[in-house]
């Protein structure tokens, strides 16, 4: 009897894929991270990536991180995790898990908190110690929301055929 493959990849690894991948969809030229809900049973039900909301052209709203704000990208760009919650189409988010390129600002930290999803996995971190993210794990721990940072395996991820 022959033996089930070795080597394949773990949940957390395959889903931080998808958001990772999904996250190459951004065109930000700065910022792109991708958001990936999945169910309780390992199910992905959404995906999302940081851009303009639908119908505003990625060629006509500014990109730019620095100047007046309405000719900055900020005031207009939805991050990946709440392009993620509005993105899907069934129903409650309720005991789902979120996984996520870049840990998540106090905004999406509400929208998360909302919709019910009770983890989150994150790969960076790299605005640990801003007041947005100071606010948002305050949220996320008030809310008993479970967060932990993905465990990068350094394995390559080859398609092969």
């Amino acid at each position: 009897m022959e033996e089930k493959r070795k080597g394949y990849i773990s949940w957390d690894e395959y889903f931080m894929g998808v958001a990772r991948l999904s996250g190459m969809r951004s065109k930000d030229p700065n910022s792109q991270v991708g958001a990936c809900i999945v169910s309780e049973d390992n199910k992905i039900l959404s995906m999302g990536y940081n851009g303009f909301p639908k119908g505003c052209s990625d060629d006509e709203f500014p990109w730019a991180r620095e100047g007046e704000v309405l000719d900055q990208k900020y005031p207009y760009v939805v991050h990946s995790e709440l392009n993620a919650i509005l993105n899907y189409r069934g129903g409650s988010l309720e005991g789902a898990k979120l996984y996520v390129s870049l840990f998540p600002c106090n905004e999406c930290a509400k929208a998360i908190i909302q919709a019910g999803i009770s983890t989150i996995v994150y790969d960076e971190d790299k605005y640990h110690d801003a007041p947005t993210t100071i606010a948002s794990r305050r949220m996320l721990d008030a809310a008993g929301v479970r967060y932990y940072q993905y465990q990068r395996t350094g394995r390559k991820i080859e398609f092969v055929m």
